[in-house]
């Protein structure tokens, strides 16, 4: 079978179906803080909206997968998890995701669309890493409220870009933000589909203070002394999301995101190391 790139198909007006249908593929946990950027969970939509215009009434993905990474933002252990990938879309109106939570889009068009959802920050717990978190206190898993917006820019140049906001309605009751940006790379092809672009994360002085902040009253029940985490961007890194099309219903994908802490983040006490990397790998069933 001849395979073209993905920029060749592109300039030659349209993307091959199953290319699209590929890159809806979704890492096997939304863990919230995670070094995978939040274009991850999305990638391909926007690609999909564009180039496919005729949007199937159902697309339904259901998988398993693994994922290896900091045991919580700023700590040097690394941890393992799994669990199911699922990814279940109506039209070009609802979707529920474990990547980017029960959402709808309240409005969609070729080259942008903007919606909500509710998504899930995992919390954290003071065990995780042995005694680092001692004397901290759990910060609780919660329900978050995501707002949402991706842009194409044009066919001919397909750099896609999503910004969000999540307020979380438990754990800070702080606001949290991503802006990202992705685009297919050459080398893809109708059974191979590659992603790549950077992010940028920013927070609110309550989210900065619950995850990197020291309270008086942690201060004096940890090895920790007092700090006060400001608000702003919480950290910088660049994403690779990789689909192979195994057969026309089984999706292998792979997904791997670098980010590094900063401002308060990285001059926390907490934090052992500013440098993070999480791999994830799933196999889907797409019906």
């Amino acid at each position: 079978m001849r395979h073209f790139s993905v920029i060749n198909f592109v300039l030659r007006g349209g993307l091959g179906l199953a290319v699209l249908l590929a890159v809806l593929a979704r890492p096997a946990h939304a863990q919230t803080p995670s070094p995978l950027a939040e274009w991850q969970y999305s990638s391909g939509v926007q690609l999909q909206r564009l180039f496919e215009p005729h949007i199937p009434k159902w697309q339904v993905e259901i998988g398993l997968g693994t994922q290896f990474g900091p045991a919580a933002d700023g700590l040097a252990r690394d941890r393992v998890q799994g669990g199911p990938a699922i990814d279940i879309r109506y039209k070009d109106i609802a979707f529920l995701s474990t990547g980017e939570g029960l959402g709808v889009n309240l409005f969609s068009f070729r080259h942008i669309s903007v919606g909500a959802a509710i998504s899930y920050d995992m919390g954290r717990s003071p065990h995780v890493d042995g005694e680092a978190l001692n004397g901290l206190g759990t910060i609780h898993p919660a329900p978050e409220l995501k707002l949402f917006a991706t842009t194409v820019l044009s066919k001919s140049f397909p750099l896609t870009i999503r910004v969000d906001i999540r307020k979380q309605l438990g754990a800070s009751f702080g606001y949290v933000g991503d802006a990202g940006a992705y685009m297919p790379m050459p080398g893809s092809s109708a059974k191979f589909a590659w992603f790549l672009g950077p992010t940028v994360t920013f927070g609110d002085a309550r989210y900065m203070n619950t995850y990197f902040g020291i309270s008086h009253t942690q201060a004096a029940s940890s090895q920790y002394a007092y700090y006060k985490a400001k608000g702003g961007f919480k950290s910088a890194g660049l994403g690779l999301t990789a689909i192979y099309f195994a057969t026309p219903h089984i999706i292998l994908n792979m997904n791997a995101a670098y980010q590094r802490l900063l401002g308060s983040a990285a001059d926390s006490p907490i934090t052992q190391t500013r440098d993070e990397g999480v791999v994830s790998f799933s196999a889907i069933y797409k019906f």
